[in-house]
């Protein structure tokens, strides 16, 4: 009889399900176990329900102490996936958060920023690793950082989420202007805008926002939609079978505590800008990120931008080292690599969310551009996500 092999993951986080998409993977590709998944996490609290069979082997992204604890008096195999402290004996796979930090400075430094702030919650140790990790390579670049910590209390609650929007718009309101703040996930990187929104401060031309986790749904709803650096969660979960099969095949793996690279920063409108300190090209390379994928044109900036053609092409070539059509062009670029990462679109339909009439002229454009054809940036896009 196959190993029975229990997976506990909450299906309402799509990190969860991008590391369960992983585990699956490795398992029909080498199919050494019949899998069954707790999608309401009820082993975590609940021993009776873990010890109701037999189970040889457990992955589990919600891990408890109680749920460490049955597994140990059981002799269940445990791989922990929760990003909190490991557990004695039970070997862990989590993001490498220092790294995601590194990677949202870098993002904002290529951009031009010279003021930064960050924003997280001092209780909890993933969102101390990503303040330290942007902390310091801001630091390494010769920038200061404002620090905005607070205590989570794990439960986000209407009148906290209000309590926390004014702390932050007190916060917002003090720091020197462009600048390029992170919050330690997503839904703090929400807060971050509508604290900036209910006091009129521009983003992302005067806060410029990024979180961390890439969730999809609460990126896309967010106004504008929220830059979010990405963990290679796919990768996560697929490094987690691989170790519970090799404990499975009596490999002792009990002190492993394995950090996973992150994907990279996945680029929308609430970061998509450069510090740039003139109201001609602010103006313009506003109406490019909202209507590049529109059918934009470049009389449609100069309009925008209140400034001659020409005068505008010195400013941009000056500042940006390119022309609008070109920053327009890559804007659209961006916008297709974004669905190429997120989505299983055909690329008629990417041709058309990105603003392209013909899809064959799309597929040049990008190849020009980054030097892969969107079918080939796809499907490096997925090998790294399972190497």
């Amino acid at each position: 009889m196959r190993p029975q092999v229990l997976l506990v993951f909450l299906t309402r986080f799509e990190e969860s399900m991008a590391m369960l998409r992983g585990v699956v993977h490795y398992e029909r590709t080498h199919q050494i176990w019949t899998a069954f998944h707790d999608d309401q996490a009820r082993a975590e609290i609940d021993p009776r329900w873990l010890e109701s069979k037999q189970w040889d082997g457990v992955i589990s992204r919600h891990t408890t102490p109680g749920l460490v604890e049955t597994c140990r008096k059981q002799r269940i195999p445990l791989v922990d996936l929760n990003d909190i402290p490991r557990f004695p004996g039970v070997p862990k796979i989590r993001p490498d958060n220092v790294a995601i930090g590194h990677l949202a400075a870098e993002h904002f430094l290529e951009r031009g920023f010279q003021h930064f702030g960050f924003t997280g919650f001092s209780n909890d140790g993933w969102s101390c690793e990503r303040r330290d990790g942007f902390v310091e390579a801001l630091h390494l670049a010769g920038r200061e950082c404002h620090l905005y910590d607070v205590n989570y209390p794990g439960d986000v609650t209407p009148a906290w989420d209000l309590d926390q929007i004014a702390g932050l718009s007190d916060w917002l309101r003090r720091l020197p202007k462009p600048c390029g703040v992170m919050a330690c996930f997503d839904l703090r990187a929400q807060q971050i805008l509508t604290a900036a929104h209910a006091h009129g401060m521009l983003v992302p031309e005067e806060i410029a926002v990024i979180g961390a986790n890439n969730d999809p749904i609460r990126c896309e709803v967010a106004y504008p939609p929220l830059s979010s650096v990405a963990p290679n969660a796919f990768q996560s979960g697929y490094r987690a079978a691989e170790v519970l099969a090799a404990m499975l095949a009596g490999e002792r793996c009990t002190d492993l505590d394995e950090r996973i690279e992150p994907i990279g920063v996945v680029t929308r409108p609430s970061s998509d800008v450069l510090a740039i300190d003139d109201r001609n090209v602010a103006a313009a390379l506003s109406i490019i990120r909202e209507r590049a994928t529109q059918g934009l044109t470049v009389e449609d900036v100069v309009k925008h931008a209140h400034a001659s053609r020409s005068q505008l092409e010195k400013k941009f070539r000056r500042h940006l080292g390119r022309s609008p059509q070109a920053e327009i062009r890559r804007v659209q670029v961006q916008k297709i690599r974004q669905l190429l990462m997120e989505t299983d679109f055909p690329l008629k339909r990417i041709a058309e969310l990105a603003g392209f009439e013909h899809v064959e002229y799309m597929c040049v454009v990008f190849k020009r551009l980054t030097g892969d054809s969107p079918g080939e940036f796809r499907r490096k896009t997925e090998a790294k996500r399972i190497q």
